[in-house]
């Protein structure tokens, strides 16, 4: 009885790590995008921001926007991690969300940070969603139809596994590649300098309507309840790793202009 005891709690313990260890892929690309931005970084900007985040690593509070969703009293920042609009669409002329998207959070946290009137503390927090929306703003499927909940009602197969096309651009993939975020990270392609300027170049609403055009493609070249295999990953996920690049180098941009 001990010994039947002493495995039924083993195997809850290795259900909860195995839940909580899954969670930790999507966060991945959260990961590889604040690692790709410290390299990118000047001195001083890395000096403020070590001080503000209290020597933690754009990594690892890369994720924190995702971490307090379980937390009611942050509900109201449930829209900012996306943008909703048609596929033929800009974000110039699409209808905008009333509780925010992701161009008002990311200007609502530069706004937050410059302000000499802000505390530390919330300077801290909104840098942090800041790094984070950055990062949700290179995810085609964060700025997805609104029909299908950005891919979340998509539903497809990954390897004969039920699944949906947000979580495939958001996980399956970068999962399935089997590599940390510091080794994608240190594998992001090299580049000149010419060539980061120009991902660099652009306002914000430029950004969006860039990773929107990666988007209507995801939709064009997928049908739903598809099983989607090794073919799909060799087509698709050089694009994963060139958008948490672009996402990495135009996060160090805001945060150079903004420290």
């Amino acid at each position: 009885m001990k010994y039947l005891f002493t495995v039924l709690i083993s195997l809850c313990l290795l259900g909860s790590y195995s839940s909580y260890a899954s969670d930790d892929w999507s966060a991945t690309g959260h990961r590889v995008v604040g690692k790709i931005a410290d390299q990118y970084l000047k001195s001083r900007t890395k000096r403020k921001i070590k001080k503000l985040l209290n020597h933690q690593s754009l990594a690892l509070v890369s994720t924190h926007a995702d971490d307090i969703k379980s937390d009611k009293r942050f509900d109201k920042f449930y829209t900012w991690h996306f943008i909703n609009m048609p596929l033929e669409s800009n974000y110039e002329d699409s209808k905008k969300s009333e509780s925010g998207d992701l161009v008002t959070a990311i200007n609502h946290c530069v706004k937050i940070i410059k302000d000499d009137t802000s505390s530390e503390d919330d300077k801290a927090f909104y840098l942090k969603l800041l790094i984070h929306f950055i990062g949700d703003l290179h995810q085609p499927m964060h700025i997805g139809l609104v029909e299908d909940k950005g891919g979340n009602d998509f539903k497809l197969q990954w390897f004969y596994k039920n699944s949906n096309l947000h979580s495939v651009w958001d996980r399956e993939m970068i999962e399935g590649y089997n590599m940390s975020y510091s080794e994608l990270a240190d594998n992001a392609n090299v580049l000149t300098k010419q060539e980061v300027k120009s991902i660099q170049e652009g306002t914000l609403v430029d950004w969006v309507n860039d990773t929107h055009t990666i988007t209507r493609q995801v939709y064009a070249h997928v049908k739903r309840e598809e099983n989607l295999r090794y073919q799909y990953s060799y087509d698709n996920f050089e694009t994963v790793r060139t958008q948490l690049q672009k996402g990495g180098i135009r996060l160090a941009k805001v945060l150079n202009d903004l420290f």
